[in-house]
């Protein structure tokens, strides 16, 4: 590629996409190139079909084209779960003998190409092994994050129809575990559709009672077994579906093709993470979260890294060092995690004491990359301050599968912003829309969406329902994708994310993000995390209530910090913001995923019915702000 600069590379991918992709598609690995990259049938509703023509195998780019050509002995996963005590490596050989074992087991069963599987587990190797062994014949897999109730994965099995599913027995936390054979029982009695077969992975902290017609202990099922060859498949067939975290109605399918996703997350390593073949990449999530999809599993092994595997959380597994403790003993380069997952640590060592003292050898790690929703300055200045190296805030979503916005260090290192997660990436067009359509000056904030087509690797479709596709993601604002976040983009082209469109609240008259009064809440010092949501106020409409959590080491009372933080806000805001009133809590409603439950909250505050959300990671703190903001009313 000519284009040098990341505005001139951007430049290049919106005027001439054939070319860009086409280029990058030359660095994956095919079994019969496409003949061009992009082709659309209707922008104003459906993303483009990439790559048409084309065949390939997404196993073979992750585990066979690395052996074959040398590195079967580099480590292909570090396996590290402090809740069992058990540190791990396995090599691209080693993960590659087992992957084809069991997607021999998975043809003999009978599966072929187009089936699905559906994989309920933890963070363990057998699940990346389950899910490259789809990937290797054919088979679309959906990953279902481990722990989910039964009820939710009933709802998905029905929507997938698989034919296996794939799990373990059991779940390993801090202080439980969990019984994941019980949960599938649960889930195959409420489902109307049964699959044929359940391979289970006994777990020496809890073995499962084979006692359902069509269990299989894991290892019965691989014995004897021969390894398989990749099967070719189109570069427009389905490789996974994910169920998007929603709070109510029927969750929504997102499919992933398989070269666009190939393409896509190959390019993304490189020239956005600047980690190149060979380099300890870790993407702190969980396999059950598109996160986990894109750069825990397939994006790391696409470009030959060494992707850690980490079955254990940012503190309490055994302490607020537990990430550092990983990076410096397994020379991790850069680091993606989400921002709750710092402020969790920020809040048990706001002081940088603990990291400090630690002693621990952090010179391996080059770049900390943050997603999964915003990131607040503050949190983004603790972590500048502790770990001294560049802290890239990037946007993207389940729907897209890598990032829309973000600091590409792998093509030029442009200045870091507070509360902008920098450019788009090549291959997005970014507008800011008003409600009518119309285009927003800069800095004005307004709804954030993408002009079709939507680059390789972003979402083709939802799962047997595109009626919901059409209707969800592009009726609103025709030509264009609609992310659902409102934002502004500067007049240097930065952009910044400040809520969920719905998050805003109208104040006597005035549109205001929630996310702006969050930014300056959150710098107080005694202060861990924040939201802020829109309250009832038969005056204005809605005033800004901010819930508040407080670190471990806060110096102020509450009164003290209500003051002070109301005083913060009319000074850099304005006191068109009318914020005045906030509660402590002991902790932010959250998705397992780490998203904040603004919605949710907003609706407890406005005293509107509410539907449980399956992902809520601990229901009794929606019960204590109901009550907090009871006694505010």
């Amino acid at each position: 590629m000519k284009a040098t600069g990341v505005r001139q590379l951007h430049k290049q991918s919106i005027e001439s996409p054939n070319n860009f992709w086409l280029e990058a598609a030359s660095h994956i690995q095919w079994f019969k190139e496409p003949t061009a990259a992009c082709s659309v049938e209707d922008l104003s509703k459906t993303t483009a079909l990439w790559f048409e023509g084309g065949e390939l195998n997404s196993c073979y780019n992750a585990l066979d084209y690395h052996v074959e050509n040398g590195f079967g002995d580099q480590t292909a996963i570090i396996y590290e779960s402090p809740v069992t005590q058990v540190s791990k490596k396995i090599s691209y050989a080693e993960l590659l003998y087992d992957v084809s074992v069991f997607a021999g087991a998975l043809a003999l069963q009978g599966l072929v190409k187009g089936d699905r599987v559906v994989i309920y587990m933890p963070m363990i190797p057998q699940a990346v092994v389950a899910m490259l062994a789809c990937a290797r014949i054919g088979v679309i897999h959906s990953v279902v994050f481990g722990g989910f109730a039964a009820n939710e994965l009933a709802t998905r099995i029905d929507d997938a129809l698989p034919k296996a599913i794939i799990t373990a027995s059991c779940g390993v936390e801090v202080n439980r575990v969990i019984d994941y054979k019980a949960l599938l029982n649960n889930a195959l009695d409420l489902a109307q559709h049964k699959p044929e077969f359940q391979v289970i992975y006994q777990r020496s902290q809890a073995i499962a009672n084979l006692d359902r017609d069509g269990d299989i202990d894991w290892l019965i099922f691989v014995e004897g077994q021969k390894p398989v060859e990749c099967v070719s498949v189109s570069a427009t067939d389905p490789l996974y579906i994910l169920y998007t975290s929603g709070t109510t109605g029927k969750p929504k399918g997102v499919i992933r093709d398989n070269a666009g996703h190939c393409v896509a997350l190959k390019w993304s390593m490189q020239n956005i993470y600047n980690v190149n073949p060979g380099d300890v990449f870790w993407g702190a999530s969980d396999i059950g979260w598109v996160v986990g999809h894109s750069y825990i599993v397939y994006g790391p092994l696409f470009n030959r890294n060494t992707t850690v595997l980490y079955e254990g959380k940012p503190i309490g597994t055994p302490d607020a060092l537990a990430f550092w403790r990983v990076a410096a003993k397994h020379k991790v380069k850069v680091l993606f995690t989400a921002p709750t997952a710092i402020r969790a640590i920020k809040k048990e060592d706001p002081l940088g004491e603990l990291v400090k003292k630690s002693g621990f050898d952090l010179s391996s790690l080059s770049a900390l990359f943050l997603a999964g929703e915003r990131s607040d300055p503050d949190t983004l200045e603790w972590a500048e301050k502790q770990l001294k190296i560049p802290i890239i805030d990037h946007w993207w979503q389940t729907e897209t599968g890598w990032s829309i916005c973000a600091n590409c260090l792998g093509v030029e290192e442009l200045p870091v912003i507070q509360g902008s997660p920098t450019l788009p990436v090549p291959g997005y067009q970014l507008e800011v829309l008003d409600k009518n359509g119309e285009t927003l000056e800069s800095g004005i904030v307004g709804a954030l969406v993408i002009k079709t087509p939507l680059p390789p690797g972003s979402f083709s479709g939802l799962w047997n329902d595109e009626q919901r596709f059409n209707s969800s993601y592009f009726l609103n604002y025709p030509g264009y994708y609609e992310t659902g976040d409102a934002g502004y983009i500067d007049e240097n082209g930065y952009v910044f994310v400040m809520s969920r469109t719905d998050d805003i609240i109208n104040v006597a008259g005035h549109r205001l993000s929630t996310g702006a009064i969050e930014e300056v809440i959150a710098s107080h010092s005694d202060i861990a995390e924040c939201a802020v949501i829109g309250f009832p106020c038969e005056l204005k409409g809605e005033i800004p209530v901010a819930l508040i959590v407080l670190n471990s080491q806060q110096q102020n009372s509450h009164e003290d910090i209500q003051a002070v933080t109301v005083q913060m806000v009319r000074e850099q805001l304005g006191a068109v913001y009318s914020y005045r009133q906030s509660v402590i809590i002991t902790a932010l409603p959250k998705t397992r995923s780490g998203k904040v439950l603004r919605s949710t909250m907003k609706k407890i505050a406005q005293h509107q019915e509410y539907d449980l959300p399956a992902t809520i990671d601990d229901p009794n703190v929606l019960l204590q702000i109901g009550s907090a903001l009871t006694n505010l009313s």
